[in-house]
């Protein structure tokens, strides 16, 4: 590798990491940005949801970050049950649709009803990617891939903390 491939590979991750930025706090996904209608939007100022989430919680759900791969709980329930917002309690996913992805986050193939969560571009990462959110309050849950199994195809990769789960009884996947 010389030189130049070095100093070009540099000045294209800066300019990535700059673009990305970017079009987190101007074209990417935002409280603001997000405008899902629906009749029971949860609307709360900053101060408010800083009041009703853990650190962690308002993290994830408020500001887009991601937790630790491996590090909810969540990634290994294997009860039945129902998978809520941690930020509104609106009921997003079931126990039926949760899969092992070996990603570290809990996984789904669909979530209850398409309606009850809401999609956006994210470039934070450069590359366009299909940031999930709650359709209620806004909350950033995680990510959608083309990489999952049947019957969709589709990966609801989502980061525990954005989730609070309800069992409904007992079963082992």
């Amino acid at each position: 590798m010389n030189r130049r491939t070095v100093l070009f590979g540099l000045g294209a991750v800066s300019i990535g990491t700059a673009a990305g930025a970017y079009f987190k706090l101007y074209g990417g996904t935002s409280e603001t940005a997000l405008t899902t209608a629906r009749a029971d939007k949860v609307i709360k100022t900053e101060a408010e949801w800083r009041e009703t989430l853990s650190p962690d919680a308002f993290a994830v759900l408020r500001k887009a970050a991601t937790e630790r791969p491996f590090s909810s709980p969540l990634d290994t329930e294997k009860r039945a049950g129902i998978f809520h917002c941690a930020g509104c309690d609106l009921d997003l996913y079931s126990s039926e649709t949760k899969y092992d992805s070996r990603t570290g986050w809990p996984s789904f193939w669909a979530a209850i009803d398409e309606d009850r969560i809401g999609t956006s571009i994210d470039y934070y990462l450069v590359y366009p990617r299909t940031e999930v959110h709650c359709a209620r309050c806004d909350g950033h849950l995680g990510h959608i891939f083309d990489d999952g199994p049947r019957p969709t195809g589709k990966r609801h990769c989502l980061n525990g903390v954005a989730l609070a789960f309800k069992p409904t009884g007992n079963r082992v996947v």
